[in-house]
């Protein structure tokens, strides 16, 4: 065992969260958490952990940032034909993770995923600085490539391509919304102690119920 990395730990101290003094709707727990990390964290407060299922049944887990939420779901942009699209066409369900360190907060959303509507894909494509838009194109996103040339190549082509003119969203790019059934809220406490409050969706009535875990 590498006792250098064994040997990494802190202490937790947050404030105490209790399901009797929290809304009823996980939404707006949240909203008030990120405007927090907005203004505590220091770096991407909007970074979360994307987690899909292959459909061989092998999960796989990356770093995506979100874009919009509401009451709906959890709004995040990439590439329809990547790795993840592909596996969230066969298993149209995901898992996200919120780490906010300063805070000492988690959060762990699990849900139903569709694509955006293309109105709301067209709307934030448009918002993206030139050569992000660029990018859309250029990056064939996980697909092998041969080096590092192969990328100026097409970048060169696609500036000379839209030299003149604005740059559309590419069919092959746009968002995903991920639709939450399990919203768990994660506030760090001493002694390992933790507070976990989980929210649970309902489709029969559209209500959420809520459980406190043992940490």
């Amino acid at each position: 065992m590498n006792y250098d990395i064994a040997d990494l730990r802190r202490d937790y101290a947050g404030e105490t969260l209790s399901d009797a003094h929290t809304p009823a709707s996980p939404i707006d727990l949240f909203q008030t958490w990120f405007s927090a990390a907005r203004e505590h964290e220091p770096q991407d407060p909007n970074a979360m952990t994307l987690a899909t299922v292959d459909s061989q049944g092998l999960p796989h887990a990356r770093v995506v940032l979100l874009k919009h939420f509401d009451e709906q779901g959890f709004v995040f942009f990439t590439n329809y034909q990547s790795h993840k699209g592909s596996e969230l066409a066969n298993v149209p369900h995901a898992a996200l993770v919120f780490w906010w360190p300063t805070l000492h907060r988690q959060v762990r959303i699990e849900g139903r995923v569709e694509k955006a509507e293309a109105n709301i894909s067209d709307e934030y494509f448009a918002s993206r600085p030139r050569d992000s838009q660029l990018g859309a194109w250029i990056s064939q996103q996980s697909v092998e490539i041969p080096d590092r040339e192969w990328l100026e190549e097409r970048k060169q082509r696609f500036e000379q391509v839209y030299s003149d003119q604005s740059v559309e969203r590419p069919p092959h790019w746009g968002g995903y919304r991920v639709r939450p059934y399990i919203l768990e809220f994660w506030q760090g406490q001493s002694n390992r102690l933790h507070d976990r409050i989980r929210y649970r969706h309902h489709e029969q009535d559209s209500a959420w119920s809520k459980t406190r875990l043992a940490p």
